[in-house]
């Protein structure tokens, strides 16, 4: 059976700027159209060529190799012509394969927001759409609020649309733009859309999450007719977001209700690229990954009760939806308090550790893992702390160095210009291969004059770690009160774009700090030599 074509419509670099704290420079939208390009999306839309420097500058060259570099704007103002309308001009001369207006289509805002009359605004879709196409592009229309019009005024609505359609324009958009449609409603009026005599194959859905069902509005839409789908990276843009594409494009792909009916331009081997553009996106932004967003979240694949663990072991299936590596994920059956000897032995094996079950060094670390879960550790989010600690107890660990003792000062003065300052300043001794070695250092807090003065001088060992960074650092209090337990949880990761996760507990923020960073720097050392498992650096 042929199956339909589905496209995809990142607009990432343009709805997804609204995102409050974000705001992407020209290198960072390079960096972005270079890599939804090399995914495989079937349209970039880059932005608003004349609005803002940052978009003049990124549409002065084409951007994209494969995907269509597509520009955003209004359509022209009424009352002013073609010629005459500087927006429409700059989207007329930016360097993209396409053009995607943004149209009213509800009367209620054709009145209080562009404050013309119903006929004027149909007839500026009408001749921006006419000038986009004599141009050589690719048109596209944008019917903001159809969906809050459509009910509000259905005739008028769709004579937006069908306005779009006849004029030429290769995509008309159904934008539900405040986010609060239901899929039932996004369903039932994209069928509608589609009787009034615009086919669905030029039809696209753009839905926005204010709801929590931006991706089921989505695909509500495609089930209805639509054959564009529009969408964010890791769902971001104004308010609680777009679409997430993310989700999307694998529950298309992956999901037989889909999969069976549709294709997509991106290819199987494209998709195990998934989890890395997530990744690799939420690492541009400069913020954590969310762990728990559906297909490519570290704990998307992972189970923590021990009876569930067993049978996974046994059979994938009995408790994944789809296979992880066909999204470039993985499983995850992670040691904890709750974890029976399935999860250790699971874990254990993945790192290339083989220990038999009934093995008493196995009841040994399980009961320390226990133990110390108990205490405040939380092995579930530190694997490479749990991967030193299995090592040490079962196949022993090389001993790199020795920290014989650290001490860490705070002062609070003023300096000569009369400015209150905090310095930190930490100094630390160690022992390599017999030989004591003291450093001092200077930081931004106790905790990073620690970091610096232990790296600062390793021995034989220094240079191996120059590439070592800290990417997180997490404060969690235990209980309550200034003598409370505290947790630090450390993100590393060195120039193989690998990344692990290290664990401390202590009464003192500090040691436990410590603790956390010693265990980043021997797991990276182990990792050197290859004596480390894959599973914790990632």
């Amino acid at each position: 059976m042929q199956r339909d074509r589905l496209y995809l419509f990142d607009t990432t670099l343009r709805d997804g700027q609204q995102t409050p704290g974000i705001d992407f420079s020209v290198e960072d939208k390079i960096a972005i159209a270079g890599m939804l390009d090399e995914f495989g999306m079937d349209y970039v839309e880059g932005g608003y060529p004349g609005a803002n420097p940052t978009d003049t500058e990124f549409f002065a060259k084409k951007r994209t190799a494969r995907s269509k570099f597509v520009a955003f704007g209004m359509t022209k103002r009424a009352g002013v012509s073609v010629s005459n309308d500087p927006g429409l001009a700059a989207l007329i001369q930016a360097k993209s394969d396409a053009i995607c207006f943004v149209a009213k289509s509800w009367d209620y805002h054709v009145r209080v927001a562009l404050g013309c009359t119903n006929e004027e605004n149909l007839d500026s879709i009408r001749v921006s759409v006419a000038a986009a196409v004599a141009a050589g592009k690719e048109a596209m229309v944008d019917c903001e609020h159809f969906f809050d019009g459509y009910k509000a005024n259905p005739d008028y609505a769709l004579a937006c649309a069908r306005t779009a359609y006849e004029a030429g324009a290769r995509w008309v958009v159904l934008c539900d733009t405040n986010g609060g449609t239901q899929p039932s409603e996004v369903r039932a009026i994209v069928e509608q859309v589609i009787s009034a005599g615009i086919p669905g194959d030029h039809l696209g859905i753009h839905a926005h999450d204010d709801t929590g069902q931006a991706v089921a509005n989505s695909l509500a839409a495609v089930e209805a007719g639509v054959r564009q789908i529009q969408g964010t990276l890791n769902g971001i843009g104004e308010r609680c977001g777009n679409a997430n594409l993310v989700s999307v494009i694998p529950t298309l792909m992956l999901k037989p209700a889909f999969s069976d009916r549709f294709e997509t331009g991106i290819s199987a081997e494209q998709l195990t690229g998934i989890s890395r553009l997530s990744r690799a996106f939420d690492e541009l932004l400069n913020r954590a990954p969310e762990a728990q967003a559906p297909y490519v979240g570290a704990s998307a694949f992972a189970t923590k009760a021990g009876i569930h663990a067993s049978a996974l072991v046994k059979e994938p299936q009995t408790y994944e939806h789809v296979p992880p590596e066909k999204i470039g994920n993985r499983r995850r059956v992670m040691v904890s308090d709750q974890g029976g000897k399935a999860n250790f032995l699971a874990e254990l094996k993945r790192r290339g550790i083989d220990v038999p079950k009934d093995d008493a060094r196995l009841d040994a670390l399980i009961s320390v893992v226990k133990e110390r879960e108990a205490e405040g550790y939380a092995y579930e989010g530190a694997d490479a702390s749990f991967e030193l600690l299995a090592r040490k107890m079962l196949t022993g660990l090389p001993e790199f160095f020795a920290v014989t003792s650290f001490r860490c000062m705070v002062e609070r003065r003023f300096d000569a210009n009369g400015q209150l300052r905090t310095v930190s300043e930490a100094i630390v001794k160690v022992m390599v291969d017999g030989e004591e070695k003291m450093s001092v250092a200077e930081g931004h807090g106790p905790v990073n004059a620690l970091d610096l003065a232990l790296r600062k001088d390793l021995g034989k060992y220094q240079n191996e770690i120059g590439d070592l960074e800290l990417a997180d650092f997490k404060v969690r209090i235990l209980n309550g009160g200034t003598e409370a337990i505290t947790r630090v949880l450390i993100e590393s990761h060195d120039s193989t774009g690998a990344r692990w996760w290290t664990v401390g507990v202590s009464e003192n923020i500090i040691d436990a700090s410590f603790q956390a960073l010693m265990d980043s720097i021997i797991y990276k050392l182990m990792k050197n030599r290859e004596m480390a498992g894959l599973v914790a650096a990632e």
